[in-house]
């Protein structure tokens, strides 16, 4: 098994590395951008916004291509595109191509997750994807990390545009590290099943946005990650300068301690969930507590806390929590044939997706209610206000997984 995860499972991870560092990026630059072209707070978020609308866009297109022509071959294609997304942002000489470069590269990392965890179904046990499919995401965070401090150090060097460029080199060496390592399919394995008519594969959505186990919980599992990716990607950096009072160099610690919770949260939730479902429990029990776990986490930032140590605790717990999203995927794609699992996982990962961009547009929009301060930076109070936002529609997303058996019926037994 060591080898199938160095040949296969590695290569796909390094993608979610670019995937993780292409997310955060914005966070810790956008200041610099928003400097250089004179962007509000709206702006900034639908610069950034761009990028996750892109990434969602092509996620149902990408699952039924996965499910269709294998992950390597997609991935590959896709590794190519990143690299000229990336490649366009750090040429860009206006907003408006910066956001053709974001939206390009967001099409270019959109199959990161999903190549893994369709290579993965097609690689590894049942039993064992929770737990394998966290270790990959959990390499793949390293990509956030590299994002904070080693980019912070780097900006005074190469800038926010060199930070882009680095990107569309590491993208091209990962389509050429996939193509050499991974193999189309494993040793043995059966030939695809006969094609049908587009239609008829792309048809297969209706079946997965009407399973009632999806039904029940993506809304829930979707709001969970988009939180993450929203504040990761965006505005956690602008919030740590506003509420907490945070410099440049203190902002980045304070995002790598971001990073370092969602690297923790996505470890610990696979070994849990295949823990818990080789025992023969439920393992999407492993979600809902990490639900409510980040419940509390906002809870606590709303009253806007200015310690070092409880900023700290506080944001790794809110990314720990946060970053059980894979493991939903993978809980779900059990339940749904082989021939589907890519699909599965882009209908959820698409739902998220398009939270993600309403939640980053959505935030700079209740920002700019507020006049500037005086440091050109928002108000908190703006802050508190959208974070109380996203504490109730959290909420209800958890009530609606709890009620959903009562108002859907029994659920429908998994699909052979």
């Amino acid at each position: 098994m060591l080898g199938i995860f160095v040949r296969v499972t590695l290569p796909f991870a390094a993608m979610g590395f670019i995937n993780q560092a292409g997310r955060i990026v914005v966070a810790l630059v956008g200041p610099a951008i928003a400097l250089e072209f004179g962007l509000s707070a709206s702006g900034l978020g639908v610069l950034a916004a761009a990028f996750f609308a892109a990434y969602a866009l092509a996620q149902l297109p990408i699952g039924v291509a996965m499910d269709l022509h294998g992950p390597r071959r997609v991935q590959v294609a896709l590794a190519l595109v990143a690299a000229a997304g990336f490649a366009l942002s750090a040429l860009a000489a206006e907003p408006f191509w910066l956001a053709v470069g974001r939206f390009v590269s967001g099409i270019g990392i959109a199959g990161a997750l999903i190549a893994v965890m369709k290579a993965h179904v097609q690689w590894y046990p049942g039993a064992t994807l929770p737990a394998v499919t966290g270790a990959a995401v959990f390499l793949g965070g390293a990509g956030a990390l590299a994002a904070t401090l080693p980019v912070q150090w780097l900006l005074p060097w190469i800038g926010w545009r060199g930070a882009f460029g680095l990107l569309a080199g590491l993208s091209l060496a990962t389509a050429i590290w996939i193509r050499l390592s991974v193999p189309l399919r494993p040793p043995g394995a059966a030939p695809p099943p006969p094609r049908r008519r587009l239609g008829q594969e792309i048809a297969e959505f209706g079946r997965i946005f009407s399973h009632r186990q999806f039904t029940r919980y993506t809304p829930a599992v979707a709001l969970t990650t988009a939180l993450v990716f929203t504040y990761q990607g965006l505005w956690a950096g602008p919030w740590l300068r506003d509420v907490a009072g945070l410099g440049a160099g203190e902002r980045a610690a304070a995002l790598l301690t971001y990073a370092c919770g969602m690297m923790t949260g996505h470890l610990l939730s696979g070994l849990v969930a295949s823990r818990v479902q080789a025992r023969g429990g439920d393992p999407m029990l492993v979600p809902f507590v990490c639900m409510a776990g980040m419940a509390a986490a906002q809870v606590v930032l709303i009253t806007g806390p200015t310690s070092p140590a409880v900023l700290h605790a506080t944001w790794f717990a809110f990314a720990a929590v946060g970053s059980c999203g894979p493991v939903a995927y993978a809980v779900l794609a059990q339940r749904f044939p082989a021939a589907m699992t890519a699909r599965v996982s882009t209908a959820m990962n698409g739902s998220m997706l398009a939270l993600v961009f309403v939640l980053q547009a959505v935030i700079g929009l209740i920002l700019d209610l507020w006049p500037r301060t005086a440091t050109d930076g928002w108000d908190r109070a703006g802050y508190g206000w959208a974070m109380g936002l996203t504490l109730v529609l959290q909420a209800g997303g958890i009530g609606w997984m709890l009620l959903a058996p009562r108002v859907l019926g029994r659920e429908a037994p998994r699909t052979a």
